[in-house]
């Protein structure tokens, strides 16, 4: 591990003025100054070298501002520095928001939920043993330009959706599916003063590997914000992994319904995990969806538009097919839900 400065600011204003843009840094995740909340994510990858920074920018100091969760008839407040089990063990996130609460209860370890912060989850970086392992030169992600050694290597836990000849790591995070799902709305602050948009938009595309975020650098996510509906309650995740327990998603599906009822599909949410370069929300499969009455069968249909386009490398060859029953499952377990 590289030494770097440890700065610790009281308000948000603070973080932002510290981690200002320098010549040269294209997005946060190659500034020299990085935030750090709970650490669960950054300090594992600067112990690995595989990410690098000058100075951590300790933001606990604004916990108090920032570390709570408001419920109102519009929808539910994250704090950015809201504790995962804080927000697994909140009783209206449990009562209304159900998929929120499922990403979180399946996500690392009972201690890691202890520590690790919602905006620092929803920001986690790949798995991808290649990122990783810096012995590993071809890695566009660490080095642009240096190739995709995942492409022609081991690659069974890679991305089939969103991907490209630049890169193909899969997003690691069990949360960002649910808050994609349900239409949850980023609040930030930077450089440039505060802003909002999708949390569908804030990670970009495989194109550009070393650019990960929309955000500028400097720039600090202060909530989130879920808006209520009649398809919260009636919502849920499924997670197919290698073992029940701290493991990662080799696919995954969020899913929130609203049926009329004669159990046709009023409305549907689907958001895929473990297949994909980013979060990634299944817009052609809830449009076939809307309308139709949910069975066996068009619960099997709507997984298999969910994957329609997958590009596979090998040994991931399976992962179309495992992706399109776990969204099917996701769909028929959330329609059995008592509401």
């Amino acid at each position: 591990m590289r030494p770097f400065v440890y700065t610790r600011v009281d308000t948000a204003e603070q973080a932002v003025a510290r981690a200002a843009p320098v010549d040269g840094t294209v997005g946060p995740t190659n500034s020299p100054v990085q935030f750090l909340a709970g650490g669960t994510n950054i300090v594992d990858y600067l112990k690995l070298s595989c990410w690098t920074a000058d100075e951590l920018v300790d933001i606990n100091g604004l916990r108090d501002e920032h570390g709570s969760i408001e419920v109102t008839p519009d929808g539910i407040r994250f704090g950015s520095l809201v504790r995962l089990r804080q927000a697994l063990d909140h009783p209206a996130v449990v009562r209304d928001y159900p998929v929120i609460a499922e990403t979180l209860g399946r996500a690392a370890s009972p201690q890691l939920r202890n520590m690790a912060s919602l905006a620092g989850n929803l920001l986690q970086r790949t798995r991808c043993g290649y990122f990783r392992d810096v012995d590993y030169d071809e890695c566009n992600k660490r080095r642009p330009g240096s190739g995709c050694a995942a492409i022609g290597g081991r690659n069974r836990m890679h991305a089939v959706l969103g991907v490209s000849d630049s890169c193909i790591a899969s997003y690691p995070g069990d949360l960002a599916q649910a808050l994609v799902a349900l239409d949850t709305r980023v609040e930030t602050l930077g450089p440039d003063g505060v802003r909002t948009f999708p949390v569908r938009d804030l990670h970009t595309g495989a194109d550009r590997p070393e650019v990960e975020t929309i955000l500028a650098p400097g720039e600090l996510i202060t909530a989130l914000f879920v808006p209520s509906g009649p398809h919260t309650r009636r919502s849920t995740y499924v997670k197919v992994r290698d073992r029940e327990s701290y493991e990662f998603a080799v696919a995954s599906a969020a899913v929130a319904l609203d049926l009329a009822d004669d159990g046709t599909v009023t409305d549907v949410r689907i958001a895929v995990g473990g297949l994909a370069y980013r979060p990634w929300r299944a817009d052609a499969a809830e449009e076939f969806l809307r309308g139709r009455p949910l069975t066996a069968d068009s619960a099997e249909q709507a997984g298999r538009v969910a994957l329609d386009g997958a590009v596979t490398h090998g040994d991931n060859d399976h992962s179309p097919e495992l992706g399109a029953r776990t969204v099917a499952r996701a769909l028929i377990q959330a329609a059995q839900l008592q509401v």
